[in-house]
């Protein structure tokens, strides 16, 4: 087969790439700029180009994969739409190369990308094995594939934007989070929540949902669903919504439990969560008893969740306590998901890929849990105009947290300028007086002379280009 790829570059599209390209097949592609991931992918072989010039398109296409934030005006994308090439959604092709296998699909507003991580590693590391389709880079395998013919199983990140993961029919499912994000393509929360049910009303039969505690249920306490199906495996009756609770519209059937690290309410729960030298231990109480002392090496405290949700899938999967537990401990994390670049008495410069105000909010509790009192200088570009526009007063009120406030202008992604959406609307937001608008090369000048003890750096654009820059220069200025 000839493969290819338009928006070549996207962290999902790449997986794939490297999917077909190592199987053999044809794989070339486009995309908009060069970045270190692309300079990977062309080191392996795959040929990309990024002038979008149909002339540079091969003669032999047999199915074009693409991705929404390419625009439908883009040159190529129209001349091979003209060709009547067939043309797939990245989403549709992920959905086609999963099926007929024990597909394990990971949903979320946020905190997805290091679950789906992290289930991959602790299958990888057992006898069952799996393949791997993430949204980010793993530090354990250095990619964001991983290939196990001899596996049944097949990890893969779901992705909410365009309502990708409904091409997915998972045999078990996990959803992380359900807060209100992609409302240029849902309208409204609601429609966002009625896609996420749907997504869980397709996991398979004979297979099983793991929800975080809470996540179905409405701001006023109401819940979203009525659970048609057992809600978990063990007899507890804290979560039946009996008669006297307000009736749902919707109806979940699938099989499910729940989890949490914060409180015990849950099916799954960590408890004794604790910091030892910048490590991470809990206990885990699952239905058939407790865990104890499980470690997670230089991790964030949000990590402690998604390895409740990641251990629950895994026990399911017939890993043992002492499997489970050594995989835990050897998760060495994802690049650009609190990913230390700089970790030494005198400084830590933690890189973040958070760009939702509670993606933030967890990366800087995180950081003041494991650094307390210490004084952290946070730098953030804001991802799309739209989303600054929906959580303004949200991204105001969190990063007035940190005790040096650094924004960079919006990263536009996939859209147009809104008039009068721009970081300073934000800025303009915060009561701190410690706050600065800055370019990247702005930011290089003025984060030394801020004498920080934490550097984060935020944001899911193209901020990633300068984290290699400032690192060098905290390295230097610590000289």
């Amino acid at each position: 087969m000839n493969y290819y790829f338009l928006g070549i570059g996207g962290i999902g599209m790449s997986a794939l790439a490297r999917f077909f390209h190592r199987r053999g097949d044809k794989v070339c592609g486009y995309d908009r700029t060069p970045s270190p991931l692309t300079d990977e992918l062309r080191a392996e072989g795959i040929d990309i180009h990024f002038e979008d010039n149909p002339d540079l398109i091969p003669s032999e296409v047999d199915l074009v994969v693409y991705t929404p934030a390419v625009p439908e005006e883009t040159l190529e994308f129209k001349a091979l739409k003209q060709r009547g090439v067939k043309m797939e959604k990245r989403s549709q092709v992920l959905g086609e190369v999963t099926r007929g296998k024990r597909c394990i699909a990971v949903a979320g507003s946020h905190g997805k990308t290091t679950t789906t991580t992290m289930i991959a590693h602790l299958l990888s590391n057992a006898p069952c094995g799996c393949s791997a389709f993430l949204g980010g880079i793993s530090k354990n395998f250095d990619s964001n594939l991983l290939v196990n013919p001899k596996s049944e199983y097949v990890v893969v990140e779901a992705d909410e934007y365009d309502r990708s993961f409904l091409q997915l029919y998972p045999y078990m499912a996990v959803i992380t989070a359900t807060d209100p994000d992609h409302l240029d393509i849902y309208g409204t929360h609601e429609h966002m929540m009625e896609a996420y049910l749907q997504f869980a009303n397709q996991v398979e039969p004979d297979g099983h949902l793991f929800l975080k505690e809470g996540i179905f249920v409405r701001d006023n306490g109401e819940p979203f669903v009525e659970y048609g199906a057992h809600h978990h495996d063990h007899e507890h009756e804290h979560h039946h919504h009996e008669g006297g609770h307000h009736a749902s519209s919707f109806t979940l059937h699938t099989p499910c439990s729940t989890y949490t690290a914060r409180g015990i309410e849950a099916d799954y729960y960590a408890i004794n969560v604790r910091n030892y030298n910048g490590n991470l231990f809990f206990d885990l109480r699952t239905p058939d008893g407790v865990l104890f002392d499980l470690e997670l090496q230089g991790a964030p405290l949000v990590n402690v969740e998604n390895a409740v949700a990641a251990s629950a899938v895994a026990l399911r999967c017939g890993l043992d306590q002492y499997q489970l537990r050594n995989g835990l401990k050897s998760f060495a994390g994802v690049r650009r998901r609190f990913d230390y670049r700089i970790r030494e008495k005198e400084l830590v410069y933690i890189d973040d890929y958070a760009h939702h105000p509670n993606e933030i909010r967890s990366t800087i509790e995180a950081v003041r849990f494991l650094y307390p009192g210490k004084r952290v200088v946070g730098i953030f570009q804001p991802h799309l105009y739209s989303r600054t526009r929906d959580f303004a007063d949200d991204f105001a009120q969190v990063l007035q947290t940190l005790d040096e406030v650094i924004m960079m202008p919006i990263y536009p992604a996939r859209e147009k300028p809104i008039l009068g959406v721009t970081s300073s609307m934000v800025l303009r937001k915060m009561e701190t007086m410690s706050k600065y608008l800055c370019t990247p090369d702005q930011v290089l000048e003025l984060v030394p002379a801020l004498c920080p003890d934490v550097v984060l750096t935020l944001g899911a654009g193209d901020i990633d280009r300068l984290v290699p820059r400032l690192e060098t220069v905290l390295r230097e200025n610590m000289l």
